[in-house]
């Protein structure tokens, strides 16, 4: 296997560094672990860099560890980060992406692995502009969003293990649902984009999946609590017209990020990350979509009872199924080789056929945002209009159908007029 270097030719590396920021993802170990042992095959010595940026930051060279055959053999299994991981941002100020370079530099380390999200994307990219030519860099895309812009469609490493575990967890909610005549609202990680809700949301059969990609070019890019509400509540109507009182909703936490100030306050004390993003987890997007539909119902007369749930964090460290393994097992090998063969300023990927592409960092940058590219849901694709064809969701065609606007209008205590114009809004 030939992997070429985009700069020419090859440098000389003989000591390389690994390190993972952000969030945990299935199959973050099977990188170290095929990262490792390509280097030291090539003689190359490794070592594992400590919760991220975190301590290089600090300028604290003392938390590394030696990488060897017996320190990581057979971690692929394992979930979680056998480094460890933080969110800790070099690119906040001058002096961290300095103190970074230098730490490195007395370290003596010429080859730099990330894995990462599009956060610790960006930072490899300046920390290696930041080094100049005495740090070669590569990263390995890593997040259960699947949010990076990868090429070929491919996806980012964990995703396929969270939506196989998120899919468990809400088959068995589906079973609760119907045994105990009740809804629950699920909600999932994605900051920025819906494919993990509509991943798990499709695959397991959930009754409604609302996605922030949807309200993006037809809202201003804004959604009120009550629309998702009102969503929620249609589905909810038309599934007591089938003859249903149960039923499963699942919400991409990115909806958090379309709502405004006011809104967002409702929710809660406000808190953000140091790459400035909203900590989504603190805002409890479920219990208040769950209290506006009960309301809702409670004025319609319709006793029901909801439950909300997030899921997230039983996803992040669950232990890889064999697709992320594997595909794990080429990402890692690739970014080693990459870097032995004087490689530098890429992200790895990898196709649908196998085979390794490196990704320039600078074209992983979005012109409008000066930031990494993120990858949203196509909602004029197949693979979505069919998920939202086995929803139980209102359309337009229901609202021209006057028996059944009838119908449903009066289980709410509306009249037909009041149904239009009040659901009329959300159906798209």
């Amino acid at each position: 296997m030939t992997l070429h270097n985009h700069l020419g030719s090859p440098l000389a590396v003989t000591k390389i560094g690994i390190l993972v920021g952000g969030g945990p993802a299935p199959g973050i170990n099977s990188v170290i672990e095929a990262a490792t042992i390509r280097s030291l095959l090539r003689g190359v010595e490794v070592v594992g860099i400590q919760d991220g940026f975190k301590w290089l930051m600090r300028g604290d060279a003392s938390r590394i560890r030696p990488l060897t055959y017996d320190t990581v053999s057979r971690i692929h299994f394992q979930g979680g980060s056998f480094l460890g991981t933080s969110r800790a941002n070099p690119t906040k100020d001058a002096h961290s992406l300095s103190a970074v370079v230098s730490t490195l530099d007395r370290l003596r380390i010429q080859g730099l692995i990330t894995i990462g999200g599009d956060d610790t994307a960006f930072s490899a990219m300046r920390v290696e502009q930041a080094a100049q030519d005495r740090l070669r860099v590569v990263h390995v895309p890593k997040t259960i969003d699947n949010d990076l812009c990868l090429p070929h469609g491919m996806s980012t490493f964990g995703f396929q293990t969270a939506r196989h575990v998120g899919v468990e967890i809400v088959k068995n909610l589906m079973v609760d649902a119907r045994t105990t005549s009740r809804w629950y609202v699920v909600v999932t990680m994605g900051r920025k984009a819906g494919h993990l809700a509509l991943g798990i949301g499709k695959a397991a059969g959930a009754t409604l999946t609302v996605i922030p990609e949807e309200f993006v070019h037809d809202r201003d890019g804004r959604i009120k609590l009550s629309d998702l509400a009102n969503i929620v509540v249609g589905a909810i109507a038309k599934r007591l017209h089938m003859g249903r009182m149960d039923g499963v909703v699942v919400l991409a936490e990115g909806l958090v990020e379309l709502l405004d100030q006011e809104e967002l306050e409702r929710l809660g004390h406000v808190e953000r990350d140091e790459h400035g993003h909203l900590r989504l987890s603190e805002l409890d997007l479920g219990r208040m979509v769950k209290q506006e539909v009960a309301h809702a119902l409670d004025r319609a007369g319709i006793k029901m009872t909801i439950v909300s749930k997030n899921i997230g964090y039983e996803l992040r460290c669950a232990d890889p199924i064999p697709f992320d393994m594997e595909y794990t097992r080429d990402l890692g090998y690739c970014a080693a080789q990459y870097l032995l063969d004087g490689g530098s300023a890429a992200m790895v990927t990898v196709d649908n056929n196998g085979r390794f592409s490196p990704l320039p960092f600078k074209e992983m940058l979005d012109p409008a945002t000066g930031r990494t590219k993120v990858r949203m849901v196509d909602i004029q694709s197949e693979s979505y209009i069919i998920a939202r064809d086995y929803m139980v969701r209102l359309t337009a065609q229901d609202l021209k159908n006057e028996a059944f606007v009838a119908s449903v209008a009066a289980s709410l205590n509306l009249t037909p007029e009041a149904f239009r114009q009040r659901f009329a809004p959300v159906v798209h």
